[in-house]
């Protein structure tokens, strides 16, 4: 008995002192690998952060918690850009025929001007993004972008639902709609709500192009709940090319009172004050760029010509509407709310609405749209009802509150 617990001791003994050592060496090599692993990610982000935070004459704080950057105009991300890299912003051409300006109209509907702070002369606000933004995001390849989803209207777009006006079977020059602004309540992190105009050309495959703007709600990209001022490109359906707002080389700022990504303030209500918000996107004539404008007459800047293929000469077809994402949480249909969250039946200071639509045709001049198409890809969720007055010319209702005991 002695004899065979000795024998096995020496074992324990000789096993403690020879395997182990092996196990921890093995164990401090993966632990050292995973820490290099987080280091040389932890790197990368902070190169990008170097990359689209530009330095700044001027910062401001905003309440909701935002970082506005005064960048010098000609240091903001799109001219990292080879194609405009050492130029400097355009000059604003020509309005569209028949548009009404009125520049000093702008009041302060974002939260980060409610201070009366400004950015100088010269400088662009650029919302700052912070280390947290980005790990948000399922990787930094998709930051700050949007994944590929079929925009076609007669076609059911996987996790992404509409509710949208279209034109389509022309030559389209741009596009202007006065849209309400509400703040959807959101399901989860990975959903968006958003409202806005596209701007398309393409086959609707690979090659698509897209101009979009209007505003948003997603607190992926933002980190909260608040609807914000947004704008979009992309000139291969989504996949390698395009951003939101500024954060890669495209969209060119030429405003220095609205910053993109920023807070809209205030926000309309149910049965209680409505606020919206006017975009106009048209072609310069001249040099092809696409310029947006905010308002009735302040322009905040362009998408150059040469980021696209097909919109190089025209759209083909321009939308009007709401957008959410669907990621079925728990094998139901989202409750992310469209537009107020409520159907459009239930008509103005409830339902969320587009008034006073517009296209810009070849000529350079605001026309009255012709044969708009009215599609919901789910209405027992999200509906959209239109109509045309003498006051809002072409309008429509549009959105919805998702789960309800018709949509499941």
């Amino acid at each position: 008995m002695g004899c065979s617990c000795f024998k096995i001791s020496t074992f324990i003994i000789w096993f403690l002192f020879s395997v182990s050592p092996v196990c921890s060496l093995e164990t401090s090599e993966l632990i050292s690998n995973q820490t290099f692993e987080a280091w040389k990610e932890k790197m990368i982000i902070r190169d990008h952060l170097m990359k689209i935070n530009k330095p700044s004459l001027k910062t401001i704080q905003s309440p909701d918690g935002d970082v506005i950057d005064c960048v010098l105009s000609h240091q903001q991300p799109a001219f990292d850009h080879p194609h405009i890299r050492g130029n400097k912003p355009l000059d604003p051409p020509e309005r569209p025929n028949g548009h009404k300006s009125n520049p000093n109209e702008l009041e302060n509907f974002q939260l980060w001007s409610l201070s009366g702070e400004t950015c100088p002369e010269g400088t662009i606000p650029i919302r700052r993004t912070r280390e947290i933004d980005i790990l948000r995001a399922s990787s930094l390849q998709t930051f700050g972008r949007k994944i590929k989803t079929p925009i076609r209207r007669d076609t059911i777009s996987n996790a992404h639902e509409h509710a949208v006006g279209y034109v389509s079977g022309d030559e389209y020059y741009g596009a202007k709609a006065s849209i309400n602004v509400w703040a959807p309540q959101i399901s989860n992190q990975y959903e968006f709500s958003l409202s806005q105009i596209w701007i398309i050309s393409g086959s609707f495959a690979d090659d698509l192009n897209t101009i979009e703007a209007g505003w948003q709600v997603s607190p992926e990209i933002y980190g909260d709940y608040f609807p914000r001022f947004f704008t979009y490109w992309t000139s291969d359906a989504y996949q390698t090319t395009g951003c939101y707002n500024l954060l890669c080389s495209g969209f060119v700022q030429t405003n220095n009172r609205i910053a993109i990504g920023a807070a809209i303030s205030p926000t309309s209500s149910y049965d209680g004050g409505q606020y919206d918000i006017t975009i106009l996107i048209w072609k310069d004539p001249k040099h092809g760029n696409w310029w947006l404008e905010f308002g009735s007459g302040v322009v905040v800047g362009y998408w150059p010509s040469f980021l696209f293929s097909h919109l190089t000469s025209s759209a083909s077809m321009i939308q009007f509407g709401g957008e959410i994402v669907n990621s079925n949480p728990y094998g139901f249909h989202t409750s992310t709310q469209m537009g107020s969250g409520h159907f459009p039946a239930q008509g103005f200071g409830k339902a969320s609405y587009f008034r006073n639509l517009q296209l810009v045709d070849s000529d350079n001049s605001l026309i009255p749209l012709t044969n708009l198409k009215l599609v919901a890809d789910h209405p027992n969720c999200y509906d959209i009802q239109g109509g045309i007055n003498s006051v809002w010319g072409h309008y429509f209702y549009y959105g919805g509150p998702g789960k309800n005991q018709h949509c499941s």
